[in-house]
Order: structure tokens, then C-alpha cells, then sequence
């Protein structure tokens, strides 16, 4: 069994013993935590009111039930979007002015996983220090609840989906009429969670009239691993073919993550999603900024630059994407996971809004979707990581890789970022077990690979000295 508390939330495989996995107790621990931490936040209110919504996992109705009750108990009045995606969930917080909202789920994680994902009144991911407030207050469990007269109220909201919908269709970059216009025929991919129920209905607002959904059920019991890369996609490459589809869609099973299949049943790249919805967006904004984490593709930084635009790099996490946009005024930003942030929706990570942008944007290019793929520039990310004994002090072979390549240019907000002119591989070190993950990217495979095997035996030479 596995708990990881971390800043941003909670999340560990369901039962057994407290603090060991996450059991019943160790809900109600930190979302009494989260509820107090909302609660001092906003000392003059006399309501606070929390947005819930969950995917489809099997532990969800339940972990649903206890969260519920808690918050409740704290005197907090709960509106649950039920079976629902984290963008909706983000958005509603803003939209129905809340205080908070827990998004329960554990994203790309196996069936077994399950989270509490905390947001603040702005409906985006808790900042580092809300993070350690809370954790602390989990650890003090330093909570009180409310008297009978004073409990919170429960209600349900099913239909704000059709709000996240209105606003994506209501955006400057979304062309209902020319997506119509051309008459895709689109395989959805949704892992048997909340996708599919809302990326058909988005699809058929959108004017598709060919569709076709497998693993659609949200019955929780993922057909493949949920995580929408390269290897877990074969079912979808299979149907995209026989359907002679233009595009397959896949979602992870909160709908924050994209990725899409060519028609031909290649791969487009999840690392490419934010590209090409950057691309297009960038064609309506000149000049644009744009962020992605130092893990993602450099190809965002050259679509950037050609529109005389300025890209910057933050560090890994979404939480980070969304700081340094804001900094930046950035238009368009996101992650190279498939993760897409449209500030002028919300500081959060959509799908939903990547597909009708991504629909538009195909739709006015008149071509395939291989096409599109082929008309930005050609990088391979090598992803790699070394397993490392305890013993061994990470913060210092990261500190000796950084003085053996001094000379290059180096970032080091987020463990040690090389560059050697357009490639690079970027070093850090996982924050719950002792391993260094190491990503190199080129513009061949092999270079890729062989940059990181470089990296990497120089790492275990130091380990050795």
C-alpha cells in the first residue's frame, strides 16, 4: 500500500492500514485539513461553500461519500458535479464562486490509485506553502467541527458541464461552422472514465456527426493503462484504421490530458498537442508568450519564436506552468504530457478546449493530420531515469553534473537543465523516492538516446568517485 502527501494534495492506493494506504481515516484526516485551512481563509464569511467532482474510478463513490460527509461536519456547504473532469471542476469553483473545490482522483494513475487534489477560491492547484499549512494542519489534526445547528448543506450540480461546453464554443480560436464543414470522422479512446460521457457530447456540440467510442463505459475498470502515451494506445490506432477515421482521440480519466492518433494510426505525440494548439493560437495572437515545463519539447520555443513571440521554461508541475504564465502574460501554455492552459478559459489544464482548438485548427488546414504533424519541427525525447540507494546524495551528483558542464547553458530552477544548441537533457531528482529522472530530447532518436547514455554514465562515474 502507498500514501503520498504531498504539497499539492494526497493520493495512495486504497485500503489498507491508516496512513499506510488511503483508507477512510486518512480521507477524513486531510479533508478536515483542507476544510479548516478553507475555513481560516475566510474568517468573516459565514458560509463557505467547496466544489466536488470525481472520475470514474471504483474507489470514487466512495472516497466521494466521505469527503461529502466531512466537510459537512466542518460546517461547509458541498456542491458535487458527481461523475465529472478537473477542468470542470476548476472552472466551477470560479463560475459558481466557491472557496475551494477537491477534485478526486488520481489521474493517469492505475484503478487502484485514488487523490484528494486540492484548488483555492481561484479554482487552480494550491500554491508550495497552502501545501505545507495544510499538511501541518493534517499532522496537529487540528480540527473543529461544527454543532448539529451549524452543519454544512449538500447539493448536486450535473449540468455545469453544459457551462464548461458554452464557454469553450463562446472562445475567439473555436469554429463550430467549419468543423462541421468538415465532416471528420473521430475515434474517442475514453479508458472507461468520465471521457466518456463528456468528449462525445463536446464532439457532437462541436458539429462531428461521426463518432465512434471505445472503452466508453465509466465503469472505472480501465481497459489499458490510463495514461495516454505511445504503448497503451494500440486499441485506439487499430480502431482509427478500420474506422478510416481522420483523427483518434485519447483522454486520461479526469480529462486534463491529451493526446491524438493520425488517421494513418501513427502516433501525433502527446508532446505535440500543446504545439499544435499553441501554433494556431499564436496565428490569432502575433506575438505571443508562451510556457511549458523543462521537461517538454523545445518545438513549442521554435513555433514561439517564428511568430515573434517569447517562450520561457518553468519548473515541473502545473502549479509552476501556471506562476510563470502569469509572470510572462502568457497566452497559451501547458505541459508536455498533453497538458493544455488557456488563461482566457481558465489557469488549468483542458482537454476539452484542446479538442474544439485542435478540431478548428485541423478543419482550416484542409489537410491530414499526419500533415499538420509534419509541418513542425522534428524532435525525439528519450525519458530515462536512474535507481538510486538512499545513501547516495542526489543534490550533490546534480551539483557535480552541473560544474562538469558548466560551459553550456545551464537552468537550474528545477534540477540541472542543459543545453547543447538545440538539444538538451534535463536532471532531476523524483520527490518521493530516490531517483534521478533524466530526459534528453533531439532531433533524432538515436542522438536522443545517446545523450542520455552520456548523462548517464557520468552520473554513475561520480556515484563510483
Amino acid at each position: 500500500m502507498t500514501l503520498i502527501k504531498s504539497i499539492s494534495g494526497i493520493r495512495g492506493t486504497i485500503g489498507g492500514k491508516p496512513d499506510n494506504g488511503l483508507t477512510p481515516l486518512d480521507v477524513v484526516k486531510f479533508t478536515s485539513a483542507y476544510g479548516t485551512w478553507v475555513l481560516n481563509n475566510h474568517p468573516k464569511k459565514t458560509k463557505i461553500t467547496v466544489i466536488i467532482g470525481r472520475d470514474a474510478r471504483l474507489s470514487g463513490q466512495m472516497v466521494s461519500s466521505i469527503v461529502t460527509g466531512t466537510l459537512i461536519g466542518l460546517g461547509i456547504n458541498v456542491v458535487d458535479l458527481e461523475l465529472s473532469t478537473t477542468p470542470t471542476v476548476e472552472m466551477a469553483v470560479t463560475e459558481l464562486k466557491a472557496h475551494g473545490g477537491i477534485i478526486l482522483t488520481a489521474s493517469h494513475n492505475p484503478k487502484q490509485w485514488n487523490a484528494l487534489k486540492l484548488l483555492n477560491e481561484k479554482g487552480e492547484f494550491i500554491s508550495e506553502l497552502n501545501g505545507q499549512d495544510i499538511l501541518k494542519l493534517a499532522e496537529k489534526a487540528d480540527f473543529n467541527y461544527a454543532e448539529v445547528g451549524d452543519l454544512g448543506s449538500y447539493s448536486i450540480n450535473t449540468d455545469f458541464i453544459n457551462t464548461h461546453f458554452k464557454k469553450i464554443i463562446d472562445l475567439q480560436y473555436v469554429d463550430v461552422a467549419a468543423i462541421k464543414k468538415a465532416n471528420f470522422t473521430i475515434v474517442v479512446d475514453a479508458i472507461n472514465s468520465s471521457g466518456g460521457i463528456v468528449v462525445p457530447a463536446l464532439l457532437e456540440k462541436l458539429g462531428v456527426k461521426n463518432i465512434t467510442v471505445i472503452h466508453g463505459e465509466p465503469t472505472g475498470n480501465f481497459a489499458h493503462n490510463p495514461e495516454p502515451l505511445p504503448e497503451h494506445l494500440s486499441d485506439l490506432s487499430k480502431a482509427v484504421k478500420k474506422q478510416k477515421a481522420h483523427l483518434g482521440i485519447s483522454v486520461d480519466p479526469d480529462v486534463d490530458r491529451l493526446a491524438f492518433v493520425c488517421e494513418d494510426g501513427e502516433m501525433f505525440g502527446e508532446e505535440y498537442t500543446l504545439v499544435a494548439v499553441a501554433d494556431y493560437i499564436l496565428k490569432k495572437n502575433k506575438k505571443g508568450n508562451t510556457v511549458s515545463n523543462l521537461s517538454s519539447t523545445r518545438a513549442l520555443r521554435d513555433v514561439t519564436e517564428a511568430q515573434g513571440g517569447s517562450y520561457s521554461a518553468s519548473a515541473v508541475g502545473e502549479v509552476n506552468v501556471v506562476k510563470m504564465m502569469k509572470d510572462t502574460n502568457a497566452v497559451i501554455g501547458g505541459e508536455g504530457n498533453g497538458g493544455i492552459i488557456l488563461p482566457e478559459l481558465h489557469y488549468g489544464r483542458d482537454a476539452l478546449v484542446g479538442i474544439a482548438i485542435f478540431l478548428t485548427h485541423l478543419a482550416k488546414y484542409g489537410k491530414t493530420v499526419s500533415m499538420l504533424r509534419g509541418s513542425y519541427p522534428g524532435y525525439f525525447i528519450s525519458k530515462n531515469k536512474i535507481e538510486l540507494t538512499p545513501q547516495i546524495n542526489v543534490d550533490n551528483v546534480l551539483a557535480q553534473v552541473k560544474e562538469k558542464y558548466k560551459k553550456q547553458p545551464i537552468n537550474s530552477i528545477d534540477g540541472v537543465k542543459i543545453e547543447f544548441d538545440k538539444e538538451w537533457v534535463h536532471l532531476r531528482k523524483s520527490n518521493t523516492e530516490p531517483i534521478i529522472r533524466i530526459y534528453s530530447e533531439s532531433q533524432s532518436a538515436t542522438t536522443a538516446d545517446k545523450l542520455a547514455n552520456k548523462i548517464i554514465s557520468d552520473i554513475k562515474e561520480i556515484i563510483k568517485n
